[in-house]
C-alpha cells in the first residue's frame, strides 16, 4: 500500500491540497481511499493491508491525504495497542511469491499479445470490483477491534435535506461547518462524502443522492476542455434511476488549495435554485481575478526594471 500527499500537477506547483494527481492514477488499478482527517488516515493505512492482501483483491491501495491540510497539521490520532493492532491485521501468509526487501529478486515485465492482455486487465477489473465488497468486510471487522466504523461514502445530515455537496478529503470538513450554518438559516442542506473513489461504489452513491432534489458535485480538480473529473462519473451513476436528482451541478473549487468558504458555499445553492443553469459553476470571483492581476503588474514592473 501507499499514502499520497495530494497537490497539484506540474508547473506552478503549491503546498496545498489539488486532486490533480491522485485523479491521474484513478485508472491505473489501485484501490484508491480519499480520507478526511489523520485519523482517517491511519486507520485506512491498516485496512488498506487486509483489502490488498485479500485473495479476491491482490492489488496496490493507495490512501489519498490532502497536501498542507492534512500532512502539515497535527491532531490528535487513536493509536491502538500494539497486540491488538496484530489480532486485526496478522502475518501475511501468500499463496504466491511476492516481493521482500529481505528476499530481494529480479523479474521482467511481460510482454503480452492482445487476447492475453484483454484476459489480464478484464482480471484486474474483476478483483477490483471485488475490493468494494472486501472493504464493506473489513471496516466491520476494523469496527469490532477498534469501535470506528467507515462505510465507503459518508452521510451528513442527508435525511431530509433539499440541497447536498458531494465532497471528498480534508475540505469536506468546510461542507460540514457549512452545512450546519445553513441549517440554522433554515436551508437543509446535507452532505455527502466520499471515501472509496476505486472501485466507484456506483449503487451506494446512487441510492444515497436519489431522493433529493439538487446535487452539487464539488470537483477540487480540472481537467481541461472537460471540467470536473468525479462530476460525470456521479453523473453516470445516477443515469439509470428515475429518481434521480432533479438538478446535478458541477462546481470547481479549492484548486491549488484556494479555500471555500461559507459564502461559496451559499453561491452554490443560489446557483442550484437557478432554471437553465448546466455550466459547471467555478469557485472563483472578481477579487481573485485582482490578485492575480496585481501578481502580473509586480512580475512585468520587475521585468522593465534594468540590470544595476
Amino acid at each position: 500500500m501507499l499514502v499520497n500527499v495530494s497537490r497539484a500537477l506540474a508547473t506552478p506547483i503549491t503546498l496545498e491540497p489539488d486532486h490533480n494527481d491522485v485523479m491521474s492514477t484513478r485508472d491505473c488499478g489501485l484501490i484508491q481511499l480519499h480520507a478526511e482527517t489523520c485519523q482517517e488516515v491511519f486507520d485506512f493505512v491498516l485496512m488498506s493491508y487486509r483489502i490488498a492482501e485479500d485473495s479476491d483483491v491482490c492489488l496496490p491501495v493507495l490512501v489519498n491525504m490532502d497536501g498542507f491540510y492534512l500532512s502539515f497539521t497535527r491532531e490528535p490520532v487513536l493509536i491502538p495497542d500494539e497486540e491488538e493492532a496484530r489480532k486485526f491485521l496478522p502475518l501475511y501468509t501468500a499463496k504466491q511469491p511476492v516481493f521482500q526487501a529481505s528476499r530481494p529478486m529480479a523479474r521482467a515485465s511481460a510482454v503480452f499479445g492482445g487476447a492475453t492482455y484483454t484476459s489480464f486487465k478484464l482480471q484486474q477489473d474483476l478483483a477490483c470490483r471485488n475490493a468494494e465488497n472486501c472493504f464493506n468486510d473489513v471496516a466491520r471487522d476494523f469496527k469490532k477491534h477498534f469501535g470506528r466504523f467507515y462505510e465507503p461514502v459518508e452521510k451528513f445530515h442527508m435525511d431530509d435535506a433539499e440541497y447536498v455537496f458531494v465532497m471528498s478529503n480534508s475540505f469536506a470538513t468546510k461542507g460540514k461547518s457549512a452545512v450546519m450554518k445553513l441549517r440554522k438559516q433554515g436551508i437543509k442542506a446535507g452532505l455527502l462524502k466520499l471515501r472509496l473513489y476505486r472501485p466507484f461504489p456506483v449503487k451506494v452513491i446512487a441510492s444515497a443522492l436519489c431522493g433529493h432534489a439538487r446535487v452539487a458535485v464539488i470537483d477540487q480538480n480540472l481537467a481541461p476542455g472537460m471540467g470536473g473529473i468525479t462530476y460525470p462519473e456521479i453523473v453516470a451513476s445516477l443515469y439509470a434511476r428515475e429518481d434521480r436528482p432533479e438538478k446535478i451541478l458541477s462546481v470547481i473549487g479549492g484548486l491549488g488549495g484556494k479555500d471555500i468558504d461559507d459564502q461559496d458555499f451559499m453561491a452554490i445553492i443560489e446557483h442550484l435554485d437557478k432554471p437553465d443553469t448546466d455550466a459547471p459553476l467555478y469557485l472563483y470571483d472578481e477579487t481573485d481575478l485582482s490578485s492575480f492581476n496585481r501578481l502580473q503588474q509586480i512580475a512585468n514592473l520587475k521585468e522593465e526594471v534594468p540590470p544595476s
